[in-house]
């Protein structure tokens, strides 16, 4: 068979099963059984493709057909400008997360002094750390986690990036293993509602890390126990990053307003113009 025939084959078995995006998926999985761009495919459609990688294709189109994310199939995902190894311990990286990296690079440029010292609260597959590492070599990150299989994800994309240098792992549950004081904290913590948790589409709930998703009643558990024991950890004039579903930055913002210990707050909207970041300074 050949590289048109079966891509456009994959496509719509996809597509009737549902997938959301059945040609993105079915280039994305060819490819990676082909270890190739996949530009390759509109450069030559009518390359064959032998048994043994076909063979493999319909296996990873058997797992994807169950709702299996492809991430977790090709154990990659792009984030930023590099690519991560992901496994079923990390929660998949989303583009949403790439305003908080923006953001805090913002509130870096800034920042006069020779060493910037980040937390990164809840680090998961350590994108955001590694994201903001990566842009500026005088930052510093103390990256947190209460898994051990989490951590040890960061810890092997932080070596393939050559960034371990700049980046501190920490096992323990949000603030608990931290004894330093940092320019700006940042967080992607779990904020599904408990009510909503059921209804999430099958690739999520049933692949997806629960640790790293479900936050109580409302969503909102996690973002008052980082509200409440940031200021701790924060310099003076020190910022607090979060993102946030997109229905929760009010709420957020009144979590931050009720604290007593943060002014400066505001709300930065994703690309798909949702609230996504609350940026807010200790006072």
């Amino acid at each position: 068979m050949i590289v048109h025939d079966i891509l456009n084959e994959a496509t719509l078995c996809f597509a009737e099963a549902g997938i959301p995006s059945p040609r993105l998926d079915a280039e994305v999985l060819l490819a990676f059984c082909l270890d190739c761009d996949r530009l390759e495919f509109f450069k030559n459609p009518l390359r064959p493709v032998d048994e043994k990688v076909l063979a493999l294709f319909q296996k990873l189109v058997t797992r994807r057909l169950k709702e299996e994310p492809v991430a977790y199939i090709t154990s990659r995902k792009e984030f930023w400008s590099f690519v991560l190894e992901v496994n079923k311990s990390v929660l998949i990286p989303r583009p949403d997360t790439e305003v908080l990296v923006e953001e805090a690079l913002g509130i870096c440029k800034g920042i006069t002094i020779p060493e910037i010292k980040i937390l990164d609260i809840g680090t998961g597959s350590g994108a955001i750390a590694l994201a903001l590492a990566c842009e500026l070599p005088r930052i510093r990150v103390t990256a947190t986690d209460i898994s051990a299989a989490a951590l040890a994800v960061a810890e092997k994309n932080a070596r393939n990036l050559r960034l371990d240098s700049q980046i501190k792992f920490l096992q323990g549950n949000l603030f608990q293993p931290v004894g330093d004081f940092f320019d700006i904290i940042v967080s992607n913590p779990p904020y599904i509602a408990d009510e909503e948790y059921d209804k999430l589409p099958g690739g999520v709930k049933n692949y997806e890390p629960r640790e790293a998703l479900q936050a109580g009643l409302g969503g909102l558990d996690f973002y008052r126990k980082i509200v409440n024991e940031a200021p701790a950890h924060l310099k003076h004039d020190g910022w607090l990053l979060l993102e946030t579903g997109a229905a929760q930055s009010v709420k957020v913002i009144s979590i931050a307003e009720a604290s007593g210990q943060f002014d400066d707050m505001s709300v930065r909207n994703d690309y798909a113009g949702l609230p996504r970041v609350i940026k807010a300074r200790r006072k």
